[in-house]
């Protein structure tokens, strides 16, 4: 896998270690990116599932009368 490197401002690594429980700025900030990434993912399958069923359905023609 390839690897980024990114630049922190010392203060915000040390907010995210401690929020995160790690000794590593770089083990941190993956496991913050890791958790947002599955949030984003459980939230789309949750939305996506309601949108997804009315836009499949089958939407009956109108009566024609006369």
């Amino acid at each position: 896998m390839a690897q980024v490197t990114v630049t922190l401002d010392a203060n915000l690594a040390i907010d995210v270690m401690l929020l995160s429980g790690t000794a590593s700025p770089q083990d941190a900030i993956e496991l913050i990116v890791r958790d947002y990434l599955a949030r984003g993912r459980r939230t789309e399958s949750r939305t996506t599932e309601a949108a997804d069923g009315q836009r499949l359905a089958q939407e009956q023609p109108p009566v024609q009368e006369g």
